[in-house]
């Protein structure tokens, strides 16, 4: 992904590679890897796990092409894991497969990984959607983040899809946010002045060795180390191509929503990081399932309220790229049909099987491939 315009987006997904006739994670990636590339070049990629691979999609200038790109992403991983006796499925944790068997890809940043994070790395086994954003200039750029933050939980309720981890319900909506949340550059980011403090906060933490570059921020926003755009981090992968472009669409109107404000000087929310913290563990646990913080009130309110106030909060961005009835009606079709989380449980509660949970993954995952 690389382009200059302003609030063209594009969209980074981790897939799991699944054995086809088990469900259970592979660790053909290499070979999938392999044959991707074929059919979608770099913007296929490895990942920290022999059971991961990444696609991008390029610089999209609307949702229409967003969710092209993401469906000519997925067909071509889906065939070239078929070639492997194997399938791609798309959510925030595998249900079933544990840590222990997987290895890590052999690539000098991936070791070094393993080496700093140690016990963390090894289970960081876990896979997200993430969502850039061309805003401007780097001040703008920080000025957006600024102003995104007390929407990031309901951005991640809106995507949990991992509530299951080694064949156990852990009770969260999201479990790849607690997972990932101990590495120490994860969690929100802070409020900046401007670029230059934020500058020197990535200085400082790769002076004392925490990090050896930028790239290893890993907050659930952050201005990317790659690309001239905002990076949105949060959400975990979705399930299907729609949520997807819903996370996407909602991410933008964000972004332009936050310029706006950022641009005409207006006021930031004065937003202690505990609180935002407390929601954000909140988001994790309940996902749309149950109550949600509202930051600008500090109190707990239904799910699909903070939504329908975050579809006002973004309802003159979304007009103006026209988006609002795509966005909305995805929105809405969320809360009926419940997260991937919901999904996910209502699937294993049927026979009580972690099997059907793999398999409803795959399924829904491949929906609009033909």
């Amino acid at each position: 992904m690389s382009g200059e315009a302003r609030f063209t987006l594009g969209v980074e997904e981790e897939y799991q590679v699944v054995d086809a006739a088990t469900g259970e994670l592979s660790g053909r990636a290499g070979a999938v890897l392999e044959e991707a590339r074929r059919r979608l070049g770099d913007a296929a990629q490895p990942e920290l796990l022999h059971s991961q691979v990444e696609a991008g999609t390029p610089v999209c200038e609307s949702l229409a092409e967003v969710r092209r790109e993401l469906v000519r992403m997925r067909r071509a991983m889906h065939g070239a894991a078929e070639r492997e006796g194997c399938r791609i499925a798309a959510s925030g944790t595998h249900p079933l497969s544990s840590w222990r068997e997987q290895e890590v890809t052999p690539k000098q940043r991936y070791r070094a990984l393993e080496e700093a994070g140690r016990q963390v790395a090894k289970e960081t086994l876990v896979f997200g959607c993430h969502v850039h954003v061309a805003c401007g200039d780097p001040e703008t750029t920080i000025g957006v983040m600024n102003r995104s933050r007390p929407w990031l939980p309901v951005l991640l309720a809106l995507s949990a899809s991992s509530p299951f981890w080694e064949g156990d319900d852990t009770g969260f909506a999201s479990y790849r946010t607690i997972l990932f949340r101990r590495w120490p550059t994860a969690g929100a980011p802070l409020t900046f002045a401007g670029r230059a403090e934020y500058d020197a906060l990535v200085a400082a933490l790769t002076a004392a060795g925490t990090i050896p570059d930028a790239t290893q921020i890993y907050w659930d926003m952050r201005p990317s180390a790659r690309y001239p755009t905002l990076e949105y981090r949060v959400a975990d992968c979705c399930p299907t191509v729609d949520e997807a472009v819903m996370i996407a669409g909602l991410t933008r109107g964000l972004a332009r929503t936050g310029e706006r404000e950022h641009a005409a000087g207006s006021a930031l929310v004065d937003l202690r990081p505990e609180l935002l913290e407390a929601a954000m563990w909140q988001a994790a646990r309940d996902g749309l399932d149950g109550e949600l913080i509202d930051l600008e009130r500090t109190r707990r309110i239904p799910a699909a309220l903070l939504l329908e106030r975050l579809l006002d909060h973004v309802r003159p961005a979304l007009e103006e790229h026209g988006d609002r009835e795509e966005v909305e009606g995805l929105v809405r079709e969320t809360l009926r049909r419940g997260n991937g989380a919901t999904r996910q449980r209502a699937a294993h509660g049927r026979r009580e099987r972690i099997e059907d949970v793999a398999a409803l993954v795959v399924e829904e995952t491949a929906q609009g491939l033909d």
